[in-house]
């Protein structure tokens, strides 16, 4: 496992230097990338990108190699191909979208100093960017049914030590989501990011209750979503903007 995890950490290139630019905020924006969680499912993704289609903007949900549970930095090999496909179609900058696993494959492009260089900004939606116990459960009870991308989101993995040593770019607009009745990503908070604007449902509508597989679709989550590609949020939002949030998600189905 820890040659696995070595070999991914290196195939992404994590220890290239970081952007020296990020595209501009007030430009027309490029594409919406939707990356799929462990298992590879996008029904729940397709959903999400059907309504930001919805705001005129263009998004796409990948397909990932080995559904979903193969070496995690092939994974983002894959994100980093579409990047480059729409930059080469004269997209000036793309939006990223990682729900669950997708958002550690998300991580692991944003790594790259030179691909990373077009990424406008990424929202994260329930990520073990700091491992899952339910991995180092699996990994232990029945190792022949954990995948590298399972070995690569145990807690204290290689291939997150790796990434917890690359910060994220000065300012760069990363939203990370989770709900704290999350019973597959535990502990929940492994989705707070040092630099990003963390948000835990329940902070901002206390009633909420969503439970991992809900995110992509919960009209809260599509809020902040529809609300951060659009205008970005500069702060957490709170209290104050649960109504709001919630009824610009309902509108946008």
């Amino acid at each position: 496992m820890a040659a696995a995890v070595g070999i991914a950490a290196a195939a992404v290139g994590l220890t290239a230097a970081r952007p020296d630019r990020l595209p501009s905020q007030s430009q027309q924006p490029g594409p919406v990338l939707l990356v799929p969680g462990y298992g590879g499912s996008r029904e729940a993704l397709l959903e999400l990108a059907e309504r930001i289609r919805a705001t005129g903007r263009q998004a796409e949900v990948l397909t990932l190699p080995g559904e979903g549970t193969g070496d995690l930095a092939a994974q983002a090999a894959v994100l980093d191909e579409r990047v480059t496909a729409a930059v080469d179609m004269g997209a000036p900058s793309v939006d990223v979208i990682g729900y669950s696993a997708g958002g550690v494959v998300a991580r692991l492009w944003m790594a790259q100093a030179q691909t990373a260089r077009v990424a406008r900004r990424v929202i994260t939606l329930g990520a073990p960017l700091h491992g899952a116990r339910l991995a180092a459960v699996g990994g232990v009870l029945t190792p022949d049914a954990c995948p590298v991308a399972c070995q690569q989101l145990t807690p204290g993995s290689a291939l997150l030590r790796e990434l917890d040593g690359q910060p994220l770019p000065r300012g760069f607009p990363w939203l990370s989501i989770w709900t704290e009745d999350d019973q597959t990503v535990q502990p929940p908070d492994s989705a707070r990011l040092d630099g990003a604007v963390n948000v835990a449902l329940q902070q901002v509508c206390a009633d909420a209750v969503v439970q991992h597989g809900q995110l992509p679709t919960d009209p809260l989550v599509v809020g902040l979503v529809l609300r951060a590609l659009q205008a970005g949020l500069p702060s957490r939002p709170d209290s104050a903007d649960c109504a709001a949030l919630r009824a610009e998600g309902e509108l946008s189905s």
